[in-house]
């Protein structure tokens, strides 16, 4: 894939294959392995979250009657899916699965690029830390609303390990699909829908980009509604009682991987109840290279905002901050809110999902051990610290959010920390 607001970098984009085949490897597989004993097949667990929350998640099905899907000819209304994530009494519900068994069927098939059998690994069986049916926390009060925008070609699953974290800590988490821009995305009743991108041209990542944001303000809106004792969900309330009075749609935060990252910096220009943003390592452009350069490219953010990113990119090698690419360079140049930048020099771009937890499970409990793999998993998640690495990405969120959202001062976010050494702060 070429140099975009989808791959930062030529570097990347040529490791781009082999890293999305360890995405889904990644996607397969708890902070314990199965033993390694065991002929059967392993299953993953995310790292528990350290908040004073036990979390609950629902899914919410809405549908756009305004507009169709794009590259589906003759659609006539939108669907759109979404996990909530939200504090929770620590008793009741169920163990939620990591994602739907459909879903699961077609990660296990691009497991195979690796050369890690379907039968090696249990996507359909893992799980989470969150539980569904879950009562929402009696003492969690009002509820700060988040955004999460998944990267091009994941799925909103793909964050589980920050989602998790952040309801913990006391935030309304809604994690959205974008339907034929990701990977798979199951809709009630059975129905999957599979990407249906044309190509990776530059009017087509326009496209993209456009229908991502209008997919956040379509979900802002069915958070007010909720918020308001409505029920915009298709079939029915599915989300667990007292969540919609608990929200506060006056402070709402949004963050994102990769393309949802562009998305997250896009939308805070065009819909201002978006109070304050997050770009975990995305491009903020339609294509670098060409200087197809993004409204945001050129006007920054209004509010607070964070960068995170990790490793390098271009020909050169060079660290992948605003220093070296132009496109946050110009972000940052054209900002007038608060901004942090923050780097993780051993990280790389898929760090920044679960996929950097994943692995080291995966090679924990299988021991893949080819070309492939090393190939993959050294291009995706660089030689980061897979515990140093989540254990940051989730103080950094969590700070950010709560000084930004919340009101409260963070000095995690004055300077570097002796206790996540692997991060940097970029001047």
């Amino acid at each position: 894939m070429p140099s975009s607001g989808f791959s930062p970098g030529r570097r990347r984009a040529a490791a781009y294959t082999a890293a999305a085949a360890v995405i889904a490897a990644g996607c397969a597989v708890p902070a314990a392995v199965a033993a390694v004993a065991d002929p059967g097949p392993i299953a993953l667990h995310p790292p528990e979250p350290t908040g004073p929350y036990a979390v609950g998640r629902a899914s919410l099905h809405l549908v756009d009657e305004t507009r169709g899907h794009p590259w589906v000819v003759g659609a006539k209304q939108r669907d759109v899916m979404a996990s909530v994530w939200y504090p929770a009494e620590d008793s009741g519900g169920e163990p939620a699965p990591y994602m739907p068994a459909s879903v699961a069927d077609v990660i296990s098939g691009e497991l195979e690029q690796l050369g890690i059998s379907r039968d090696a690994v249990d996507i359909a069986g893992s799980t989470t830390n969150a539980r569904t049916g879950a009562d929402l926390a009696r003492e969690a009060g009002e509820l700060p609303v988040l955004l999460y925008s998944h990267g091009f070609n994941q799925t909103r699953h793909q964050a589980t390990a920050q989602l998790e974290e952040l309801a913990s800590r006391g935030y309304a988490v809604f994690a959205v699909d974008h339907p034929y821009e990701s990977s798979a995305v199951r809709l009630p009743g059975g129905r999957l829908i599979r990407d249906a991108i044309p190509d990776a041209g530059t009017d087509t990542k326009r496209t993209a980009i456009a229908t991502r944001v209008a997919d956040t303000r379509f979900v802002l809106d069915a958070v007010e509604e909720i918020a308001a004792g409505g029920d915009p969900s298709e079939g029915g309330r599915r989300l667990p009682g007292g969540l919609g009075a608990a929200l506060d749609p006056s402070s709402v935060g949004m963050f994102g991987h990769s393309a949802g990252g562009f998305t997250a910096a896009e939308a805070m220009l065009v819909d201002d109840r978006i109070d304050a943003g997050v770009n975990l390592d995305g491009s903020i452009a339609y294509h670098v290279g060409d200087e197809e350069w993004a409204d945001a490219t050129r006007r920054g953010a209004d509010g607070p905002f964070m960068i995170f990113s990790g490793g390098r990119s271009g020909a050169s090698g060079d660290p992948h901050t605003s220093a070296y690419a132009p496109d946050w360079r110009m972000f940052r140049a054209a900002s007038t809110g608060p901004f942090v930048e923050l780097h993780m020099s051993d990280a790389e771009h898929m760090s920044f999902i679960d996929t950097q937890w994943m692995t080291a499970q995966l090679e924990a409990g299988l021991d893949p051990g080819g070309p492939a793999w090393k190939d993959g998993v050294a291009s995706s998640v660089g030689t980061v610290d897979a515990r140093q690495s989540v254990a940051a990405q989730r103080a950094y969120l969590a700070a950010f959010f709560d000084e930004y959202l919340r009101g409260r001062e963070r000095p995690l976010l004055d300077g570097p920390s002796a206790e996540y050494p692997a991060v940097a702060f970029v001047e």
